[in-house]
């Protein structure tokens, strides 16, 4: 079995009260970049279900080449290997787009045998958006859990876990292959060993391009044009009457001439 992991290279939370509007708009941010922090308990728990089942563990990121601090943080964590997507695969797409390239370098990482797992955090600090995951399971044509605070057991090609939703907690089975994001109450992160910094600090990272990736052409969505609507006319009738009675008699017909009422 192969289990992959999505991770993202985001800004230091510690750092980003510093990041300006403008950094932040054109997306050249001076902060330092670091590996996302609701990934490492997706991180944490490949390593673990590695461990326990005897498979093989990949981390998967989508980025500029050359950034690959990330994957290497996650390979001294412990994942076995690292692939980087070159985020020029997508152009200036949205995040349909990321997920397509997302799911295709998944396809590649499983090889003949395939991917059986994809670990995912909740959401990058950055964005917030928590799509993404969502959007790979789409891609992929598999089911997706959400919210799991821990994988009981993998047997029988189905996968056993726990998630939390509004108001409760459910046991859920479900078939393999599947799409897991995982919530903060799964595990504790440990931090890299000596040797897996040595480790990874000598580590190839292979990058997929277009060559390498079955994916179409970027698309985003853009609102150009939008002009103010044309406000309303309302007309206003004053109703004249001797009484409350002769007036509401008037507003009635009023409205039943309308078809109001």
């Amino acid at each position: 079995m192969k289990i992959a992991v999505l991770i993202k290279q985001t800004p230091d939370t510690a750092e980003l009260p510093k990041v300006t509007v403008d950094e932040a708009r054109s997306g050249e941010v001076s902060a330092t970049m670091v590996l996302n922090p609701w990934d490492e308990f997706a991180v944490e728990e490949a390593i673990d279900l590695a461990d326990r089942f005897n498979c093989e563990s990949t981390a998967i990121s989508l980025g500029r080449e050359g950034e690959t601090e990330t994957l290497k943080h996650a390979l001294a964590m412990g994942v076995d290997s690292g692939l980087l997507v070159d985020e020029r695969v997508i152009g200036d797409g949205d995040e349909w787009a990321t997920a397509e390239a997302l799911a295709e370098a998944t396809k590649v990482a499983g090889g003949e045998e395939g991917i059986s797992l994809v670990l995912a955090g909740k959401m990058s600090v950055d964005g917030n958006s928590g799509v993404i995951y969502a959007g790979v399971a789409c891609k992929l044509g598999w089911d997706l859990l959400v919210n799991v605070t821990r994988i009981v057991d993998i047997v029988d090609g189905k996968l056993i876990a726990e998630q939390v939703f509004e108001g409760g907690q459910e046991t859920v089975e479900i078939p393999l292959p599947v799409v897991v994001s995982v919530a903060k109450e799964i595990n504790e992160p440990r931090y890299p060993s000596f040797m897996g910094i040595r480790k990874a600090s000598r580590a190839q990272i292979p990058v997929l391009g277009r060559d390498e990736l079955q994916v179409g052409p970027s698309h985003t969505v853009r609102w150009e044009g939008m002009s103010k609507p044309e406000p309303e006319r309302v007309e206003v009738r004053i109703f004249e009457g001797s009484t409350v009675e002769k007036k509401a008699a008037q507003l009635a017909d009023a409205l039943m001439a309308e078809k109001v009422i």
